[in-house]
């Protein structure tokens, strides 16, 4: 207890600081998982909310594989993306192993399943609520998909924190690609485990701390931010995406 006490102390007067090495190493992970994530939600927003309306023979399978992805082991997928980019490799032309590219390359993998799963159920959910009315005026598979991607924006908000969540704590993937280079490629979640393993416990608890408090400020700004939205719209959705849109007439 005592010297989690120290520690501790010790943690919080490096927060109080400012100290320039845990500064550098949180502002590293965040622009890598921030950037990890800016790619896996576009196109996992795009994907999903196509996979929520479309129906297709192979539909069932692919979710399925989908849904496998969700518990893809982040070592495997820091192997593939090593493999991928080593000189030997298909990729390795490109020189990003053991960079900030590898990095962000192996979360978008890692997170972009997530969003895929997560933005489809809650479009499909959207879909057999409001779908057969959207049918009737006339919107395809794509107008439709659309539609419901707006309508659900605040809904679709949850996904994005779970993908930043799911960036922002990975540490096996990162440190195979990422090699946990000090002052290059050394996030929070890997220089936590370096640094715990040479017993330097106030800075890996500075960090811990720091890693928890981004989760918490997102978290809350979402809730402030669907609040907000209830309050406005008085709970019935009203102004949205499916509210606004008609068929266009067809004049002679």
């Amino acid at each position: 207890m005592n010297t989690f006490a120290q520690s501790a102390v010790a943690a919080w007067q490096l927060l109080v600081s400012g100290d320039p090495v845990l500064l550098a190493i949180v502002g590293r992970s965040l622009a890598v998982s921030a950037s990890a994530c800016a790619l896996a939600c576009g196109l996992g927003l795009l994907l999903g909310a196509w996979l929520g309306v479309a129906r297709f023979r192979g539909r069932a399978a692919l979710l399925t594989v989908l849904n496998t992805l969700l518990a893809l082991p982040s070592v495997v997928v820091g192997l593939v993306i090593y493999l991928l980019l080593s000189r030997s490799g298909p990729l390795g032309f490109l020189g990003w192993l053991f960079s900030f590219k590898a990095m962000v390359l192996a979360q978008t993998v890692l997170v972009l399943p997530v969003v895929t799963a997560l933005t489809r159920q809650t479009i499909e959910d959207a879909e057999r609520a409001h779908g057969e009315q959207l049918r009737s005026l006339g919107a395809g598979p794509l107008v439709r998909a659309l539609l419901l991607v707006w309508d659900e924006r605040y809904a679709l908000l949850t996904v994005l924190i779970a993908a930043f969540g799911r960036a922002v704590s990975e540490v096996g993937a990162v440190m195979v690609v990422g090699g946990n280079i000090d002052g290059f490629t050394r996030v929070m979640t890997t220089a936590i485990a370096l640094e715990t393993s040479k017993g330097d416990l106030p800075l890996a608890l500075a960090l811990g701390i720091v890693l928890l408090g981004v989760v918490l400020v997102l978290n809350l700004a979402i809730a402030a931010v669907r609040g907000w939205r209830e309050r406005v719209d008085g709970g019935g959705g009203e102004g949205s995406g499916l509210a606004v849109w008609r068929r266009p007439e067809v004049r002679p």
